[in-house]
């Protein structure tokens, strides 16, 4: 029962997947998470990536720590009108720099936990950063939200055609596992000149459009490598007030928007 109730003030559950790492999916679930935020919705982002737990430092969570409550573990909220709450396997490292050396089986089992065990509370969106490849973790992820009916995945690429091919083999495994795919971000498309804002594009140029057309897919969009939203994701500083001035954002608001749309057509 508990499993059901954790879950049970989400209304829509969004899958960030990519068939590679290096590509983004951290980043793009951070800066979706603030793209929905900014459109006034309550977020929560779920970080499975048990080894690159990389999103409390990007919202300046790191040094937080989790409380347990009747249901489960509580999520720490990073900014201060509580409206993005986020649970990291990174919370449950005693130290930060403790490297998770766990079999399948143990690995399996903490994620049913995370997906079951965390009291999220009301939220419109809770963002599921997942570990890349199809691996076991992919899998265990999928079968524990399944019984909750995600809204689709997003699918994450660069625009290269080396990236491209695994998000081709991601976007087979969605298919077989009966997920949605609501469509494809390219992301590091160009870099952006902090001085005079020009894009260059450093990788090639529009793969992840190919693909989606390819195979009837929905393109989201492409999100340009901005050095100073990076930047202020290195560095934590208060991303939520810089986010609006970035060049991606315009990028972000606009597949957010397109996420918003999918989520009142299904419900």
């Amino acid at each position: 029962l508990s499993e059901r109730n954790n879950l049970a003030g989400v209304r829509h559950i969004l899958l960030v997947l990519s068939g590679k790492g290096g590509v983004g999916k951290s980043t793009i679930s951070t800066q979706l998470a603030l793209a929905l935020r900014h459109s006034g919705k309550k977020v929560g982002i779920l970080d499975v990536d048990l080894c690159g737990p990389s999103i409390p430092r990007m919202l300046r969570a790191q040094d937080s720590d989790v409380h347990q409550c009747d249901s489960g573990w509580v999520p720490v909220f990073v900014d201060q009108e509580k409206s993005i709450s986020l649970m990291s396997i990174g919370f449950l490292l005693e130290k930060p720099d403790d490297a998770v050396v766990w079999r399948g089986p143990k690995k399996n089992a903490l994620i049913k936990q995370f997906v079951a065990d965390v009291a999220w509370g009301d939220l419109d969106f809770l963002i599921v950063d997942t570990p890349p490849g199809t691996s076991d973790e992919h899998i265990s992820t999928m079968e524990a939200l399944r019984p909750y009916k995600p809204l689709g995945a997003v699918l994450v690429t660069t625009p290269q055609a080396v990236s491209v091919g695994d998000v081709r083999r991601e976007l087979t495994f969605c298919r077989k596992t009966g997920l949605q795919v609501l469509g494809i971000v390219e992301n590091m498309s160009g870099f952006v000149c902090p001085h005079c804002s020009e894009c260059t594009n450093i990788f090639s140029m529009g793969g992840g459009e190919e693909l989606a057309k390819h195979t009837g897919v929905p393109f989201l969009g492409r999100v340009p490598l901005d050095p100073q939203l990076s930047q202020s994701l290195e560095e934590g500083r208060d991303f939520i007030q810089e986010f609006p001035k970035s060049s991606a954002f315009s990028a972000l608001a606009h597949i957010a928007q397109e996420i918003l749309v999918r989520a009142s057509q299904q419900s």
